[in-house]
């Protein structure tokens, strides 16, 4: 007997498509799911509610898109459920907008059925799980940020850390927003901003904020 299963919310305003994606979740005895949401607002509530392990959430819902459920859902401290992304578009935008967001998980709908329990599996072991479909943009945008990163001086000095915090800044994130998005304190993002003030040599009010907008594609 499998005990402390790993509890799941679903979100999707298509009501056969969510039950019978709830449907195919729950064989899987690992796993229960423990609400079910039409709409943005109500996935928000019922996250407040039941606090969910992992969250599966439509990008394009009525009320509150996925990027809003989970914006506010992290400024209001609910950060321990993580997220995966449904939708229907293989569009590039919205997936580099979700991986700058950290999600765990991004499902095309059109294979979501098939391909739902490997994307829950591979979360609980610690890993990010992108539709099969995807991942060769992935390897290239990889490739492209690495290629870039050597043509603009002192990029290349910048952590991990550092760049998703110029990516979000990019975006017109706070650094209050930034910090519920990263769970991390405010403190911890004005420190990484004055390092990569330091290291790249920025000096004077909103330069940090031009250089990020001027190299997003670098980023």
């Amino acid at each position: 007997m499998i005990h402390n299963k790993t509890r799941i919310l679903v979100a999707d305003d298509h009501p056969i498509f969510l039950r019978g994606l709830a449907q195919i979740i729950e064989t899987d005895v690992a796993f229960t799911i423990v609400a079910e949401a039409s709409h943005g607002e109500q996935a928000l509530q019922l996250m407040r509610e039941e606090q969910p392990d992992i969250a599966v959430l439509d990008i394009n819902m009525p009320k509150k898109d996925g990027f809003e459920v989970v914006n506010e859902m992290r400024s209001q401290g609910l950060s321990g459920t993580k997220i995966v992304f449904l939708t229907m578009y293989d569009d590039e935008s919205y997936l580099d907008s979700a991986l700058d967001l950290g999600v765990s998980g991004y499902l095309l709908k059109e294979n979501a059925t098939g391909e739902v329990l490997h994307c829950l599996r591979a979360i609980l072991n610690g890993r990010l799980y992108i539709s099969p479909t995807l991942s060769g943009y992935l390897v290239a945008r990889q490739q492209q940020r690495e290629a870039l990163l050597q043509k603009v001086a002192g990029l290349d000095s910048l952590t991990p850390s550092e760049r998703k915090i110029l990516r979000l800044l990019a975006r017109g994130l706070t650094s209050r927003d930034m910090a519920a998005t990263l769970h991390i304190s405010i403190r911890t993002v004005q420190n990484h901003r004055n390092n990569i003030c330091r290291k790249l040599d920025l000096r004077g009010h909103n330069k940090l904020l031009e250089f990020a907008i001027q190299h997003k594609s670098e980023l």
